[in-house]
């Protein structure tokens, strides 16, 4: 792994709950000894938060500030000319398959991709380098792509490390067949800034999100904290830091 990659990594561990509120925690009761009061509101913040962030509840309504694109509509589909399905993420060193893999986010995107390139007849592209060695994304979704659902994978991207990268050299490949308008597969969540991307690199775009929270909520389990909750909520957290990230660039 590269030193910037290092470093982004351990920015993104620094910032991002659970460890950004447990730092938090750990400074409040550093304080307590001189600041009493101080330090133990500091590190009851920091609980409580990390508390509400855990609960199913809490990660749907944080969700809804992202997630805004609407289920594909397969009829509108078919006024692409291709469909670009964006990796998730890499399992990596899977004893049971002998080496690295997909990971359930990317395996997630795929299937859907596939499904919609099965309805429209599509040609796909996949996206998606190796930031932390090993095999890169692209290559292991058109193995899935081809081998578990018959796809068959026209183009690969494999050598971006980012959203922004994966835009830009999608778009230069596909400008090569003329191609401008896509079905652009990623998670909900990750919808409008993959959207924001593929557009300031030249193409329409035709959302086909997937894992779209439902709103489906039960009374009492969402309300109470959980490791899915968690996972949501970070997804969301991390999607704010990124376009944070992003403005941040623009600007400089």
């Amino acid at each position: 792994m590269s030193d910037f990659f290092l470093l982004k990594a351990i920015g993104k561990l620094i910032i991002l709950p659970p460890v950004g509120l447990l730092l938090i925690v750990l400074g409040g009761l550093f304080l307590v000894g001189r600041h009493p009061r101080t330090g133990r509101a500091i590190a009851t913040i920091a609980v409580v938060y990390l508390l509400a962030l855990s609960t199913p509840i809490v990660s749907y309504k944080l969700s809804q500030l992202l997630d805004t694109a609407p289920p594909l509509d397969l009829n509108k589909a078919v006024d692409a000319q291709a469909i670009v399905i964006l990796g998730g993420g890499v399992r990596r060193h899977a004893v049971e398959y002998g080496g690295d893999t997909l990971s359930g986010s990317t395996l997630e995107r795929v299937r859907y991709g596939a499904g919609i390139a099965k309805h429209t007849g599509l040609p796909v592209l996949v996206a998606g380098g190796s930031t932390l060695g090993g095999e890169a994304e692209a290559r292991l979704m058109r193995k899935s792509l081809e081998s578990e659902f018959g796809v068959r994978v026209r183009w690969s991207e494999d050598q971006s490390k980012n959203t922004h990268d994966s835009a830009k050299f999608s778009a230069a490949i596909l400008a090569q067949d003329k191609i401008n308008r896509v079905a652009l597969v990623t998670h909900g969540a990750h919808m409008p800034r993959a959207t924001m991307e593929f557009v300031a690199s030249g193409l329409s775009v035709i959302a086909a999100p997937t894992e779209i929270p439902s709103g489906d909520l039960e009374w009492p389990l969402d309300y109470l904290p959980s490791v899915s909750g968690l996972q949501g909520s970070y997804i969301v957290c991390h999607e704010l830091l990124a376009k944070l990230v992003t403005r941040v660039r623009s600007i400089w």
